[in-house]
């Protein structure tokens, strides 16, 4: 199996673990990953990771499509994996949610779906490089001809050159976008998965191979979720430690009519402790809610303990058809121990235009 780490977005002051995504490389990690939310972006960090490694493929999980139009994301993944030397980039997207588009980027929600389809088709458009790009689509449209337009725009084509094949991601967790996603994109980055949720993101997915051209599957594509990783003599209090972060998505990362993470915490047969979790954070109880979120909820969805623990509690990642696994982490022994669990291959990779993640690289 692959592996990714997670570094996410900063925090107050700007600042990236950029010791840890070299010691990753080093032993043979496949991937880092950026994201943002309302603060650091995702594009900008990988461009000075870049430049201070060698081999370590950068992608984002995920880019806010809000944040940038297709033309722009396109254009700053090229001119990123130029920089890097070719092939390293991956395009990993996500929709956010109502109050991060229209608060924080001040755009209608409008309908996610499509603004999905049509954004991901764009830059499928501007990489290839077949001519200028046109799209008439549901929710964006190239040239603009809504209200405003002076009726002067034309297609252009990329100056860029494209040479490698640039991935493109979809964070997702619902069976729509599931499907859209096995259809159009190369991959996925699943919202808040265990194991057990395998057969579930797997019919979604094959459902929308069956709607793509070229008898698209599991070989051309990857599934790729994050871990949170603690090497620990402690269990309980590493697992009380993950708390708060679970606490702050499920219970305030949304609104109450629309919180992806809460109905992926739904999803998994948590309803009543996500409804919780909510009822506390909303009025305030932090912490309480935090201690709402129960312990097994965050163990399945951690690798957390001694490192024989971890080890046992990694074949279920493995057995389940995972291509590669994204550590979350900020312990040098965990990065470690989780490049020798996974067996990952130190060689340096060469890049090719041809190269695709292996999705049956199961472990």
């Amino acid at each position: 199996m692959k592996l990714g780490l997670t570094v996410g977005y900063s925090g107050p002051r700007v600042k990236f673990p950029i010791g840890l995504v070299k010691l990753a490389e080093k032993l043979g990690y496949d991937s880092v990953w950026t994201a943002e939310a309302y603060g650091s972006d995702a594009m900008t960090p990988l461009a000075w990771i870049a430049a201070q490694t060698s081999r370590i493929r950068l992608g984002t999980g995920i880019a806010q499509l809000a944040g940038r139009t297709p033309a722009m994301c396109a254009m700053q993944a090229m001119t990123i994996d130029g920089l890097a030397g070719g092939g390293r980039m991956i395009v990993g997207l996500g929709v956010s949610g109502p109050q991060i588009v229209e608060g924080w980027y001040g755009q209608p929600w409008g309908r996610p779906y499509w603004r999905v389809r049509d954004y991901v088709e764009i830059m499928h458009k501007i990489f290839r490089r077949e001519g200028p790009v046109s799209h008439q689509g549901t929710e964006i449209s190239l040239p603009y001809t809504g209200e405003g337009t002076t009726g002067l725009g034309k297609p252009l084509q990329s100056i860029v050159h494209q040479d490698h094949h640039i991935p493109i991601y979809l964070g997702s967790g619902s069976d729509s976008m599931l499907r859209l996603c096995g259809e159009i994109c190369d991959g996925v980055l699943p919202l808040r998965f265990a194991p057990s949720q395998m057969p579930r993101f797997r019919r979604a997915i094959e459902e929308g191979f069956l709607r793509a051209a070229g008898g698209k599957g599991w070989d051309s594509f990857s599934f790729e979720p994050g871990v949170s990783v603690s090497v620990t003599d402690d269990v309980a209090a590493a697992l009380q430690a993950m708390k708060p972060a679970i606490a702050l998505y499920v219970g305030g990362m949304g609104h109450p009519t629309l919180n992806f993470h809460k109905q992926a915490m739904e999803q998994q047969g948590y309803a009543d402790a996500a409804a919780r979790i909510e009822e506390l954070f909303r009025a305030g109880r932090k912490q309480e809610a935090a201690e709402a979120v129960p312990d097994e909820f965050v163990d399945e969805h951690a690798l957390v303990g001694s490192p024989a623990r971890i080890r046992q509690r990694y074949q279920a990642w493995a057995d389940c058809g995972v291509t590669a696994l994204h550590i979350g982490t900020r312990q040098e022994a965990a990065i470690e121990l989780m490049a020798d669990i996974a067996g990952v291959n130190t060689t340096p990779r060469l890049h090719s235009a041809d190269s695709a993640p292996d999705a049956n690289a199961g472990g």
